[in-house]
């Protein structure tokens, strides 16, 4: 058997078996910098979360992308609420109701988070959107929101029924119905003209507090 081995130098020894105390302490200090390291500042180009995004949707231009969503999410919700659910709610002023909370309630939580979601930068879509930050009133204010562009759609087909009946010579005939495409289309062009006008009201409103130095 072999003989252990004692010869060891005793300053060896001392450097194997260190204190304990020493080896957790040195940990905790560890663990409490670890904060304080200092990490490459997050941009555009080495967002990890823009790896999800790369790709042929990420090549579509922003106001094509804005465009679709919007009249495509408008345009199921006239599908499946006002040709689905017609038959079950006959009554017009009841229907107008239940779309537009429907509407509104599908931009806040699908049409808008998409929009998030596809932004390059944070708030890149923000012009899309006429409630642009996420919070709890956002919720009403579309929804409300909803019945503004609604009843501006309604009045819409309403003219265009007018004068389709003074050029046919015909009075109360409905030439043109409500169907999800051209829907979509009419309801996404008077959204966007909203938007327009409230952004511009808004750069507007900048400008003068500008020129005046007020913050």
């Amino acid at each position: 058997m072999a003989k252990k081995n004692n010869n060891v130098p005793t300053e060896k020894r001392m450097d194997v078996q260190q204190n304990p105390y020493e080896l957790k302490t040195d940990a905790v200090d560890r663990l409490v910098n670890a904060d304080k390291k200092e990490y490459p500042k997050l941009t555009v180009e080495n967002d990890p979360r823009r790896s999800f995004k790369t790709g042929f949707i990420d090549r579509i231009p922003s106001w094509v992308k804005a465009l679709f969503i919007k009249f495509w999410f408008n345009g199921a919700v006239c599908f499946f609420i006002f040709w689905g659910l017609g038959i079950f709610i006959p009554n017009m002023e009841n229907m107008i109701l239940v779309l537009a909370v429907s509407l509104g309630m599908v931009t806040d939580i699908l049409v808008n988070n998409a929009f998030r979601f596809f932004a390059t930068t944070e708030g890149a879509n923000d012009k899309w959107m006429m409630f642009p930050k996420k919070r709890y009133a956002s919720f009403f204010f579309n929804i409300f929101y909803a019945f503004g562009v609604l009843l501006a759609v309604i009045w819409i087909y309403n003219v265009i029924n007018v004068i389709i009946n003074a050029i046919a010579g015909t009075e109360t005939v409905t030439y043109f119905g409500v169907e999800p495409i051209f829907f979509g289309v009419l309801y996404m062009c008077v959204d966007i003209l909203f938007i327009k006008i409230k952004n511009t009201a808004a750069s507007i409103l900048a400008d003068a507090k500008n020129k005046n130095g007020v913050k």
